[in-house]
């Protein structure tokens, strides 16, 4: 801590959170959750339970003259035993919307994964970080500080030289999403780079990020979820996870689908509802999960291990969960105006893939990332998109 100002010490609360569903007291301060507490209950491996407790999309919001801004967190990281750790995750802090600083938390928790079938891990405590921004300019200003989209994050303490109030509400409109890693942020380098959040930006609405990685699974708590979420916008992206998981064939997933919007339609009958089906992933077109990973030539990459004669007795591809939402979709939207579908393919299709391969064969890397946004942001928030101004 700079002795040099005079700090103002606030505890973080809710109040001055904004993309998180819940919160819960921890031991040493405030963690964010991107799925209630009755949910979380229902929550069945540690996959979930993680991805959700990961705060992509979620950030302080705050106006305040400070030019000094210290927030105190506990990370909790997490390595794959025998690869190197990954960079520290990244803080961004935007003054008035725009993008004005990121930093680090070294140091925290760490989890390493031993096993990347099982998910089993172990845990070493560690200490508690600071992330700090200087040489803010002195005038007020709206704050955000985006979290990390990869580490669960602790709020412990947030410290500025000058008082703080919590953000005034801009009017602008909710965007509940839901999707898969990808979504959750995969290989984007920062928070506000991940496809979501830039498509937001573009769109000009407040995200309430639901991608979980590895869990974007049909689970019927997170449509209950989604159902009591305030929202006027809600896109679900999905199939990828049902497919590279293996866990369901083409006679369940239909009706998971049907009753995944009909839990979503209880709360929100009338919201704009967007269902996109999976970008481009050569590995898994055509050939059914389980997806595994692969480590032939010292780097990751994953490949579908399923056999393609089966898809004929309903072993699930990318292809065939494409036309199965296309269906449902059509069928659903004669007496649902407002209900409307979107190809992945056209956020990142055969062109996109040439450009930006997908450095595991699943998950884009950064460029991928700023196309799939750009695309979402111009086919759902443009003047002739589903979530144009005025909808919702």
């Amino acid at each position: 801590m700079n002795a040099e100002h005079d700090w103002i010490t606030t505890r973080v609360t809710a109040d001055i959170l904004r993309g998180h569903l819940d919160v819960e007291a921890t031991a040493h301060g405030l963690l964010p959750h991107r799925l209630p507490a009755r949910a979380r209950r229902q929550i069945p491996d540690t996959q979930l339970a993680v991805a959700e407790a990961q705060p992509s999309g979620v950030r302080l919001a705050f106006r305040t003259r400070a030019t000094h801004i210290d927030l105190d967190t506990l990370p909790t990281k997490r390595v794959y035993r025998g690869f190197p750790s990954p960079p520290d995750g990244v803080y961004d802090l935007l003054i008035d919307g725009r993008l004005a600083a990121r930093t680090t938390v070294a140091g925290g928790n760490v989890r390493t994964i031993t096993d990347m079938v099982t998910q089993s891990s172990e845990l070493t405590e560690g200490p508690v970080g600071t992330a700090r921004f200087t040489g803010l300019p002195e005038h007020d200003k709206d704050i955000e500080i985006w979290l990390p989209h990869t580490e669960i994050t602790e709020l412990i303490a947030l410290r500025t030289d000058a008082p703080i109030e919590p953000a005034t509400d801009r009017g602008r409109r909710v965007w509940l999403h839901h999707g898969s890693s990808i979504s959750h942020g995969s290989n984007a380098t920062h928070p506000t780079a991940t496809w979501p959040a830039l498509a937001a930006a573009r769109g000009g609405v407040e995200l309430v990020n639901m991608g979980f990685g590895g869990s974007a699974l049909l689970d019927p708590f997170t449509a209950r979820a989604m159902r009591d979420t305030p929202a006027d916008l809600i896109s679900l992206k999905i199939g990828i996870n049902v497919v590279n998981s293996d866990v369901m064939r083409l006679r369940a997933f239909g009706p998971a689908v049907h009753g995944f919007l009909d839990t979503i339609r209880d709360g929100h009958p009338t919201t704009p509802l967007l269902v996109v089906s999976p970008i481009l992933c050569p590995v898994q077109e055509d050939t059914p999960g389980p997806l595994m990973p692969d480590f032939d030539g010292g780097t990751l990459r994953f490949k579908a291990t399923g056999d393609p004669a089966e898809r004929a007795a309903g072993r699930l591809t990318l292809g065939i969960i494409r036309d199965e939402l296309a269906r449902i979709v059509e069928q659903r939207a004669a007496d649902d105006p407002k209900l409307h579908y979107l190809d992945g393919r056209d956020l990142y299709g055969e062109k996109d893939y040439a450009e930006f391969p997908l450095p595991d064969e699943v998950h884009p890397d950064p460029a991928a990332h700023r196309r799939i946004g750009e695309n979402f942001g111009r086919l759902a928030f443009g003047d002739s998109g589903p979530f144009a101004a005025g909808t919702g």
